[in-house]
C-alpha cells in the first residue's frame, strides 16, 4: 500500500484548515487537515527550514505540498509536507504576476520614466499609518540624519479592506499639494512594515501603481522587509528594503556632512602651506644662485603677488565656509517658518479674514433685501385695495361672500356686506335698479 500510494499518487496539493498541531522537540510537526466531510494526518520533518511552516497554526486555511504514504506502524494514510502556504496565496500570486506583466509592458517600471531623488530635499512626505513603527522609524532616522527636514505625514490606513483607495488619494494629493492645502514636498516616502502577502497586498493593487506612476514628485517604496517585493516597488522611482532605509536614502547624513567639510577645509590649509612652502623654496633657491645680488629687486613683485595670492586664497577659503554656514543657517530658518505653529497661525488668519468677509457678505445681502421688501410693500400699498378704500372706493359682497359686479345678481330681500377703508356695513336688497 504504502509504494502503491508514493508510486501512483506521488506529489499534490491539499487544502484545508488546520488542527491538533503538535510540535516536537525533534523539530518535526505533526496536525490533521480538514474541511467540512474529511481529515488527514500530516507530517512536517523539520519543519522549521520548511517553507511556509509560519502560517501552520491552529483553525488557519492553508494550502500545502505533499506526497501521499502509508504509516505502516500504525497502517495509517497520511502526507508528508514539504512546502506550505495560506490559502489563497497562489491565487493573490497569480494576480500579482498578471498585473506586474501589464505594467511592464505599458512601460511603467521603465527606467527612463523615474525620477531622481533630490540629494538635499528640505520638505519630504510620509504616506503611511500615523500609528506603526514604520512611521516612527522613518521619524528617528531623518531626526538623527538631517533635523533641518520637515516632515510632512499624510496618514492612512496600510491594510485591509478599500485601503489601498486611501494610499491612491493620499499620493494623488501630495503630488498637487496647492490644491489641498498641503505644504509642497520634495520627495515622498510611501510605505509600512513587514508582513504577509495578505498584509501587503494593498500595495500590489492598479489604482495605487498609477497613482504612484501619475505623480510628478519623486516617490521611495518602502514597504515591508528586504525579502519582500510589490508593484508598488517596481513603479517608485526608488525601492528601499525598508522603512529605515527609504528614511537614510532619501537625506543625506549631516554629521558626515559636516565632517566632509571639515576634512575639506583641512586639506585645503595643507596644500596651501605646502604651495607657500615650496614657493618659498624656490625663492630662497633664486636668491643663493646667480641672482644673488639683484634677486632681491627682481623677486619683489612676486613676493607681493605672492602675498596676495596668499590673501586671496585665505579670504576664498573664508568665503566658502561662510557659504556653506550660511546655507546651513538659511535651512534651518526655512524649517522654523515651516513649523506647524506658524503654518496653523497663518491658517488662523486666512479663517478669520475669510469670516469677516463673508460677515460682510451676508449683511450687505440682508440690506438689499430689505430694500426690496420695501419697495414691494410700497408697491402693494399703491396697487392694492387699501389705496382704492383711501379715495373714496367701497367693496359689496353677495350672501355668498363673492364680489358683487352687477346689481343683476342680486335680488331683493338678500342680504349684502360692504367694505371700507374704516370698517363694514351689513344692507338688505329692496329692488335692484338698472341704468
Amino acid at each position: 500500500m504504502k509504494n502503491l500510494l508514493e508510486s501512483q499518487i506521488g506529489e499534490m496539493w491539499v487544502e484545508g484548515e488546520v488542527s491538533n498541531l503538535r510540535k516536537q522537540a525533534s523539530g518535526h510537526w505533526y496536525f490533521s487537515l480538514k474541511d467540512e466531510g474529511a481529515q488527514i494526518s500530516c507530517a512536517m520533518f523539520g519543519a522549521k527550514k520548511r517553507e511556509g511552516s509560519e502560517s501552520l497554526e491552529d483553525g488557519a486555511k492553508v494550502r500545502v505540498f505533499a506526497e501521499a504514504s502509508v504509516y505502516e506502524a500504525r497502517g495509517q494514510l497520511q502526507i508528508i509536507v514539504q512546502k506550505a502556504e495560506r490559502a489563497g496565496a497562489g491565487d493573490l500570486q497569480a494576480r500579482f504576476e498578471l498585473l506586474k506583466r501589464k505594467l511592464l509592458a505599458e512601460g511603467l517600471f521603465d527606467s527612463d520614466r523615474k525620477k531622481a531623488i533630490p540629494k538635499f530635499p528640505h520638505v519630504i512626505g510620509i504616506i503611511t499609518s500615523g500609528t506603526g513603527a514604520a512611521l516612527q522609524d522613518i521619524i528617528n532616522v531623518l531626526t538623527r540624519r538631517a533635523p533641518w527636514v520637515q516632515v510632512v505625514l499624510f496618514p492612512v490606513r496600510v491594510q485591509g479592506r478599500g485601503a489601498e483607495m486611501e494610499i491612491a488619494q493620499a499620493i494623488e494629493k501630495m503630488g498637487d499639494p496647492e490644491a489641498f492645502g498641503y505644504p509642497r514636498c520634495e520627495v515622498i516616502i510611501v510605505g509600512r512594515g513587514g508582513g504577509s502577502i495578505e498584509d501587503l497586498w494593498n500595495f500590489n493593487e492598479e489604482v495605487v501603481a498609477r497613482a504612484i506612476a501619475a505623480c510628478p514628485i519623486p516617490i521611495i517604496s518602502a514597504v515591508g522587509h528586504e525579502i519582500d517585493f510589490t508593484i508598488a516597488d517596481f513603479v517608485a522611482d526608488l525601492r528601499a528594503p525598508t522603512p529605515s532605509a527609504a528614511a537614510e536614502l532619501a537625506v543625506p547624513d549631516g554629521a558626515e556632512l559636516l565632517a566632509r567639510i571639515g576634512q575639506m577645509r583641512l586639506r585645503m590649509a595643507r596644500l596651501t602651506r605646502e604651495r607657500l612652502k615650496r614657493s618659498q623654496h624656490a625663492v630662497d633657491s633664486l636668491k643663493r644662485g646667480a641672482l644673488q645680488r639683484d634677486g632681491e629687486k627682481l623677486l619683489r613683485e612676486t613676493v607681493m603677488q605672492l602675498d596676495s595670492a596668499r590673501v586671496q586664497l585665505s579670504q576664498a577659503t573664508r568665503g566658502a565656509l561662510d557659504q556653506l554656514f550660511a546655507r546651513l543657517h538659511e535651512a534651518r530658518v526655512r524649517h522654523q517658518q515651516h513649523h506647524p505653529a506658524i503654518v496653523l497661525e497663518r491658517r488662523m488668519d486666512a479663517v478669520a479674514n475669510l469670516q469677516q468677509r463673508f460677515e460682510r457678505a451676508a449683511k450687505n445681502q440682508v440690506t438689499l433685501r430689505g430694500n426690496g421688501l420695501d419697495r414691494l410693500r410700497g408697491l402693494l400699498r399703491a396697487l392694492g385695495p387699501e389705496s382704492a378704500f383711501q379715495r373714496g372706493f367701497s367693496i359689496t359682497l353677495g350672501p355668498d361672500g363673492k364680489i358683487v359686479t352687477s346689481a343683476a345678481t342680486l335680488k331683493p330681500g338678500e342680504g349684502m356686506r360692504t367694505k371700507f377703508a374704516d370698517g363694514e356695513t351689513l344692507s338688505v336688497v329692496r329692488a335692484a335698479i338698472s341704468p
